[in-house]
Formats: C-alpha cells, sequence, structure tokens
C-alpha cells in the first residue's frame, strides 16, 4: 500500500551526508517521518551514497519520485574537513596587510604551504582608498592556474568599501578562470585578518560542495524529482544550492544544527544538552527555551575561529571512526581517540576482504611488533585533478597507492614517508584504514552491519602494542574492545562537561582537566566522593548514540534521552528548517553635517541623519528580501532592527554611528 496516500500535505526528502554514513527521510507536515533509510557515503563519488539511502526510502514509502516537492540537504563534509585539516589548496591575496597581520586570528597556521601574495591597497575606516598596486599579484598569476584549485582575496578594510577585492578578482577570473571568493561576500564585520582566515577556508571547501551539489543533483534528475533543492547553514537556516556552491564556508556545522533543530522537533524539550555522534565528530551544543544560540564571535571549528554566524556549538574529532591509538609516554594502557578519522577496519574489508586480511595475519605472525601495524592506504577516488600541486616525494608516494589498501609497513621504507603520506590524507587524496571504536564495537557484538573478523583481527593486533613499563595493552581483543568503547564513553562525558563548563563562563578545556573534575568523572573513590550533575538533560544523537551514551547517565548526574528516530536527526532537521537572510547597513559621520550610508557596494553621502537612516532602512530591506529570493523563499516576512551610538557633548546629542540590520525569514519555495 502507498504509504503516503491519504497524506494531503507535500512530501519532503531530507538528505544528509556525513563523513560515514548518508541518511535520508521522507517527511510532511501532517504525518511526520514517513520512511527513513541510511547507506554509506561514496566520497569518491557522492552520488552512490546519495542514491542508496534516497531509493531506500522510495521503495520504503511506496511512493513515485514525482511526489517529492522539496528537497533539503545537511552535511558534515565542511565541518569534518576543517577537523582533519583537508581541503583544496588555494592561494591568498591580501591587499593592504603586511607580513604582521599573517600571525594574527590564526592565519599562518590556517594557511600551511599554501601560498600567499601581499598587495598595496585597501581603504580606511570610511571607506576612503589607497592607491592599488597588484604588480606581485600580475607575477605570481601564470604559476598560480596550476597550482591551486581556487583563490581567496581580503582587503583592508573591505567591508567598508569592496572597489579593491572586485579589481583583484575581475583580474584573476580574467586571466586564470579559477573560483575566487572574496572577504566582503562572506562578512560585514571588522577584523581582516579573521576576515581573511574565513575567506581562504571558504575557498578551500568549494570544490567539495561543488561535488556534493553536482552529485546530488544529478541523482535528482536521474530520479526525476523535480524540486528545489535546499543545503542547511551553519546556523540552522536554509539557502538554495547555488548559494551553497558560492558560500560553502556557510555550510560549516550544517549537520550539528540540522541535528538540534531535529532534536528539537523529535522530543519537544525546550532545555537540553544535544551531543550527535557521528563517525568523525561529536557536535555539541546547549538548547535553551527550545531555541538555538548563534555564536555571537562566529564558528570555531578545528581551533580556527571563523566569522561564519553558526549554531554555538563546540565540535569535537571524537566519533565511531575515530583513530584508536596509545599514549606512547604513558606508564599505563592509555587508549587515545582522534581527532583524525580512519576508515575502520570492519568496513574496508567489506569491499577488500582479502588485502585487509593478508596484511593482518602476516603483521600477527611477526614476533615484533610495529607502529604500523593494522595500517593500511588507499585512495579516496576524488578526481586527479584535485591532486595538483603535489610535491615530487608526494607524488611518488601517491602514484604506489592504489584503490585497493596497501599495508603501511609495507608501503612506506622511511619515517619520512609518514609525514608525505599525512600530507596526502590532509588534502584528501588518501584515507588511512586502522582500528576504530567501530571495529571494537563489532569485536563485541554490539554492532554487525561490517565484517567482524576484520574487526577481531585488527584488535588482536593492536592489543599486542606495549606501555611504557613494557606490559601489553590487553591480553586479548575482547578487554581492548572494552577498554576503547569505555573510552569513548568517558571522552562523550568529558566533551559534554566541557561544553556545559564553557557555557557557565569557565575555561571549558581546563576546568576539565582539573583534578577535583577528573575524579568526579573518574567516579574514583576516597574520603570525599565528589561528582557532577547537569541541570537538564542529555539528547543523545547519531546512530551509535545508544552504544556510546548508555553508561554516561551516572557521570553526568541526569539522564540521557534517545529519540526514536535519534539516528537520522540531521536529515529530519533540514528539511523542518526556514529560510532566513540578513543584511547590514552602517552609517557614520566622518565629518561634522555629513552623513554616510555604508552598506555592501553601495557607498553613499546624506547631509541629515534622517535622510542617511531612511536610506539604510530601505536600501538593506531590499537587499534582504532580494536575499532571501536568491536563498530560497518568496514570501519572506522581514524585520529591521536598529543599534544608534550617540554621545553627549555639554548637553547636546551627537550622532556617532548606527547599525541597521534586516532579516527576512520564509518557508522555502516548493515545486509546483
Amino acid at each position: 500500500m502507498n504509504a503516503y496516500a491519504h497524506q494531503p500535505s507535500p512530501l519532503y526528502l531530507g538528505i544528509d551526508t556525513g563523513g560515514t554514513y548518508t541518511d535520508a527521510v521522507l517527511w510532511s507536515e501532517s504525518t511526520g517521518i514517513v520512511a527513513k533509510a541510511k547507506s554509506l557515503t561514496t566520497r569518491h563519488d557522492l552520488a552512490e551514497g546519495i542514491a542508496g539511502a534516497v531509493d531506500a526510502v522510495l521503495a520504503e514509502a511506496a511512493v513515485r519520485p514525482s511526489a517529492i516537492k522539496l528537497v533539503s540537504m545537511s552535511t558534515t563534509l565542511a565541518t569534518n574537513a576543517l577537523v582533519e585539516g583537508q581541503g583544496g589548496r588555494v592561494a591568498l591575496i591580501m591587499v593592504g596587510f603586511d607580513e604582521a597581520d599573517l600571525a594574527r586570528s590564526g592565519l599562518s597556521k590556517a594557511l600551511g604551504s599554501d601560498p600567499v601574495i601581499l598587495c598595496q591597497g585597501g581603504h580606511d575606516v570610511h571607506g576612503d582608498p589607497r592607491p592599488l598596486v597588484l604588480d606581485a599579484l600580475v607575477a605570481a598569476l601564470p604559476s598560480l592556474g596550476d597550482t591551486v584549485s581556487g583563490v581567496a582575496v581580503a582587503s583592508y578594510f573591505a567591508v567598508r568599501n569592496p572597489e579593491h577585492e572586485i579589481a583583484v578578482r575581475d583580474v584573476i577570473r580574467a586571466r586564470t578562470g579559477l573560483p575566487v571568493t572574496c572577504s566582503h561576500e562572506l562578512s560585514s564585520k571588522l577584523g581582516g585578518p579573521r576576515r581573511a582566515l574565513t575567506t581562504l577556508l571558504n575557498a578551500r571547501l568549494i570544490s567539495m560542495i561543488d561535488r556534493l551539489v553536482n552529485a546530488t543533483e544529478g541523482f535528482l534528475a536521474q530520479r526525476g524529482i523535480v524540486a528545489p533543492l535546499m543545503v542547511v547553514r551553519g546556523d540552522g537556516a536554509l539557502i538554495t544550492a547555488e548559494f551553497a556552491r558560492a558560500r560553502p564556508i556557510e555550510t560549516i556545522l550544517s549537520g550539528p544544527a540540522a541535528s538540534l533543530v531535529g532534536a528539537r522537533y523529535m522530543t519537544g524539550i525546550d532545555d537540553a544538552v544535544v551531543s550527535d555522534i557521528g563517525g568523525t565528530t561529536t557536535d555539541i551544543a546547549v538548547l535553551d527555551g527550545g531555541r538555538l544560540r548563534l555564536d555571537p564571535e562566529g564558528a570555531t571549528v578545528g581551533g580556527m575561529r571563523t566569522m561564519v554566524e553558526a549554531v554555538a556549538m563546540r565540535t569535537f574529532g571524537l566519533g565511531g571512526d575515530s583513530e584508536v591509538s596509545l599514549h606512547e609516554r604513558s606508564l599505563t594502557s592509555t587508549i587515545v581517540l582522534g581527532p583524525r578519522r580512519l576508515v575502520p577496519l570492519a568496513l574496508a574489508a567489506v569491499k577488500h576482504d582479502d588485502a585487509i586480511y593478508k596484511g593482518l595475519k602476516r603483521q600477527l605472525l611477526s614476533p615484533n611488533t610495529s607502529r604500523l601495524d593494522g595500517r593500511f592506504a588507499v585512495r579516496t577516488g576524488v578526481p586527479e585533478r584535485l591532486a595538483a600541486g603535489l610535491t615530487v616525494t608526494e607524488a611518488r608516494l601517491y602514484a604506489d597507492i592504489s584503490t585497493i589498501p596497501a599495508a603501511l609497513d609495507r608501503l612506506l621504507v622511511s619515517t619520512s614517508q609518514v609525514a608525505t603520506l599525512n600530507r596526502l590524507v590532509a588534502r584528501g587524496l588518501v584515507h588511512i584504514v586502522g582500528f576504530t571504536p567501530s571495529d571494537a564495537a563489532h569485536v563485541v557484538g554490539r554492532q554487525g552491519n561490517w565484517d567482524p573478523v576484520a574487526a577481531r583481527l585488527g584488535a588482536e593486533l593492536f592489543s599486542r602494542k606495549r606501555d611504557a613499563q613494557g606490559h601489553r595493552v590487553a591480553k586479548e581483543a575482547e578487554a581492548l574492545s572494552e577498554m576503547v568503547l569505555a573510552t569513548v564513553t568517558r571522552r562523550s562525558a568529558e566533551a559534554i562537561l566541557e561544553t556545559v563548563f564553557a557555557e557557565d563562563g569557565l575555561e571549558g578545556g581546563v576546568s576539565i582537566a582539573s583534578p577535583l573534575v577528573q575524579r568526579a568523572v573518574g567516579r574514583q573513590g576516597g574520603m570525599a566522593q565528589l561528582s557532577i550533575a547537569l541541570d537538564r538533560p542529555v539528547i543523545g544523537l547519531g546512530a551509535s548514540a545508544s552504544l556510546h551514551y548508555a553508561g554516561l547517565p551516572p557521570i553526568i548526574g541526569n539522564a540521557c534521552r534517545i529519540a526514536e528516530h535519534a539516528d537520522v536527526a540531521n536529515a529530519l532537521g533540514a528539511v523542518v528548517g526556514q529560510v532566513r537572510m540578513s543584511a547590514e547597513a552602517r552609517v557614520s559621520q566622518p565629518e561634522i553635517g555629513l552623513f554616510r550610508l555604508n552598506s555592501g557596494l553601495r557607498l553613499d553621502d546624506y547631509d541629515t541623519e534622517d535622510e542617511a537612516m531612511a536610506a539604510a532602512e530601505a536600501h538593506i530591506r531590499a537587499l534582504a528580501a532580494g536575499l532571501a529570493e536568491r536563498a530560497g523563499t518568496d514570501q519572506a516576512r522581514i524585520e529591521i532592527s536598529r543599534d544608534i551610538r550617540v554621545a553627549t557633548i555639554e548637553g547636546e546629542r551627537s550622532f556617532v554611528e548606527a547599525i541597521v540590520v534586516a532579516t527576512a525569514t520564509g518557508r522555502p519555495r516548493i515545486a509546483s
């Protein structure tokens, strides 16, 4: 029987593309979730994973593809890329900045080996220009075309006047055809180096999000699904796929934001700590009064503070596929998890059982252990053009790696090649296969969807490792696996508490490292019995939440609620959200009697404050409405807020500046 035959409301398709799984749900306003399904994310061809999940929900619901009126997707791909240090190689063009600015806001660290070009120019605080000199850029352009996948442009005070960024963008596009991101397109906030960092990260993510949107659009066309495609932004709002292509940085924390929307919808709980454990990351945020709180300072991902307005959320490199390693300097067998994601041995063996079995069994027969035991390298399968700009040593090692996993102890012939391999992983060209918590769950029978034999072989191999005292990590595979799973629960509790401490105004990382807090979390005995209790429950999300969070309540001192559809909260959140876009204008008084309106490309002067304020409001109202239409809604509601700053001098009011913001919200348009 057609499960949707009697539903009067439109049918929506929600998709979440995570690091390990792609989820899909069919949802209607009258029924809720009609069907749900999961499929493995296929990074080499994202359409495969999307097709697996979507075809499964269509079959379960027994509906025609043409019944779908809206498609909306969330993704953790951008978040995972930044946490793992991945992304395309890009060039950063900084206009009006100097070398000292590279040391600010973590910009130099984020750049790594990517090229940076400094040019003279930029503007002052009022938007007046300095001379623009592009000689250094023009000289570098011939070599950039073949060595980078995109370009980021940041100019001094571009938020006051973006003309120099636009000039640089036009030169680059005309001579190279490379995609270019300008900082004024992403943020209207001051703080040049952090704006440059945000622009750099955006440029790195363009090819990744472009592949995701292309894969999704291609699949939808093949299945005859003719409906608008939306993407969840980091603040939980929806934007069109075309908007996301140009501003992929706004999709960082897309998956976590969607999960918060989904958690609130499923549970109806207004006050909670929401913890979403995936394959690569655990994302934690706080619900207050049923609302998502946005981070006023901008989203922090992978230790980098961006200018992206997103849910106030902390992201930890902890998940079911986290790298399991041993703290080599510890006198005891201390398990370390993440932050890097590995392909689980059990998963790799589903497709490459012969290569995985042979490598693990050979290493088990050796009387000596190696740091490289249980590790394999395999190509991710991304297009060859994304391998542009490799060094000679990187290219040589990359050529030795194929689509069949190769054991690292045979692949690497020198210690220096480990660093080379890590760079290939950071570029998103190579995956490392190894032992993970997902493998541990297979060993003890709490997960069974992949290959348990490979998982056990990996656990046996890992259990032979020795601590600083020469003792084995564990006696056998089961004991090791229980250690790993207990460590996941312990680290999950610490991540939740670190988030809560930070919400309470404390230094989260410092607080969680306190011996007293560690004693309470570890429930260690003593004359002073210590415990911690949250003032609200935890909502656990993710396919493995019921496994890893079962032991949380006694550690956190409150309940842990696992919702019925916790495994697809992200995909659900993707279809119940709204489009929301904002536009901002600034009115300043550079000199007495002159009121300057500044908003993006507009820079106009007026004789009176009232004229400037009226023009600002009219301008951003139209701007917000246009942005909302581009972002995917036809019936936006617009609200205006004003922040007028004045000073009182000798008893008289003196205008300083005003910030006027227009916010447009509405449900996304659907297919007719």
